[in-house]
């Protein structure tokens, strides 16, 4: 199937690893012009090194200014961004206890204002050729809370109600805007929230598995592969959903 991505502009936030990379590097399968940022410039240059022609650029997405500079660079080198991948690090888990304002005031920066600076940064050039894509890596956690992860649970709903509203404002000019949530994937963040595997395996992975009716944690290509869909012309008729990507974990019926 021909997913109409060849020669578009890319951009794909958090691109150096796990399943930011996976993402690059489908739509690069794809034909597209991809650029990527992240913080660390020796992952980056890893990454980039993966995709011929790949643009990377480091950047901080927490960062209100390097979001600007980087999003001119990409229109600079590469043309107007046609898909925007929103994604970042999740926010660190805790219990509702251990978490002061500066907490908070630190995941709302990373998770919402993010995507929502990224966005303001591409959207005008989007809605005045008439056709833009815009997919929020988020997290199962808006379709049924993850345990002990209170910040991210909690933000990642505030971002899914603002890209709701904003579909539904700039779907007349063909800008879709849909939100991908995984289950638990195998990438850094899976250590971040199970612990290290140490030497053997981890139990707390295997006892995770036990719970998902396919019976493991899912790999990064697998989230990548609706992430890639959704930024394509064959999802022309998909606006405002969330899609988990979860291995059946989710129990409800959304």
């Amino acid at each position: 199937m021909d997913l109409g991505l060849k020669d578009k502009v890319v951009l794909v936030t958090a691109g150096s690893q796990g399943i930011g990379l996976a993402t690059a590097q489908g739509y690069h399968g794809e034909g597209a012009r991809v650029a990527i940022c992240a913080r660390g410039a020796d992952k980056l240059a890893a990454a980039a090194a993966t995709m011929p022609g790949c643009l990377a650029l480091q950047a901080d997405v927490t960062d209100a200014a390097q979001i600007e500079a980087m999003t001119r660079e990409v229109a600079a080198q590469l043309g107007p961004v046609d898909v925007l991948v929103v994604n970042a690090g999740g926010p660190p888990p805790g219990l509702f206890e251990d978490l002061d304002d500066a907490a908070w005031l630190n995941a709302t920066n990373l998770t919402l204002m993010s995507a929502v600076r990224m966005t303001r940064a591409v959207l005008p050039a989007m809605r005045a050729r008439r056709w833009g894509r815009i997919v929020i890596i988020s997290s199962v956690g808006v379709k049924q809370p993850v345990p002990n992860l209170t910040l991210s649970n909690s933000i990642r709903m505030a971002v899914l109600g603002w890209a709701k509203t904003l579909a539904q404002q700039v779907a007349g000019d063909n800008v879709l805007i849909n939100t991908v949530c995984p289950g638990f994937t195998r990438t850094a963040r899976i250590e971040q929230i199970l612990g290290p595997a140490g030497d053997g395996p981890n139990p707390a992975e295997a006892a995770m598995a036990a719970q998902i009716p396919l019976g493991r944690i899912a790999e990064a290509k697998e989230i990548a592969g609706l992430a890639v869909f959704l930024g394509s012309e064959v999802a022309s008729y998909m606006t405002g959903t969330a899609i988990a990507v979860d291995g059946g974990s989710a129990r409800g019926y959304a």
